[in-house]
């Protein structure tokens, strides 16, 4: 299993251009590069979600990751790759397609 590993900085968005970013950032723990790594244990929020249907708004509020079996934890928690399967929710937590991760910290590569 390969990916970029996602952290705090990552830049990620939701499929209609919101903005996604981890709302609960660990207060310590490991670093890359002065950014905190993260879990699918963190929090993420989307803002500015335009989605619409029938004119009725129904914006991605909020990603839930699943991450990946990597054997590469954080505080006993599976880091987060560009790779791990994720959906972007309303607030109804209907499915509103996978975030999109635009660009992320350094490449690992785990056997």
């Amino acid at each position: 299993m390969s990916g970029t590993l996602l952290d705090a900085e990552a830049v990620i968005g939701c499929p209609h251009g919101g903005r996604v970013a981890v709302t609960t950032p660990p207060a310590d723990g490991v670093r890359l590069a002065g950014a905190a790594v993260v879990t699918a244990a963190h929090t993420y929020a989307v803002t500015g979600c335009p989605h619409t249907v029938d004119n009725v708004p129904t914006p991605c509020v909020s990603v839930r990751w699943t991450a990946h079996d990597t054997g590469v934890t954080v505080a006993g928690r599976p880091v987060l790759l560009d790779t791990s399967a994720a959906q972007c929710l309303t607030a109804a937590l209907v499915p509103q397609g996978a975030p999109v991760v635009r660009a992320a910290q350094r490449k690992v590569t785990v056997r």
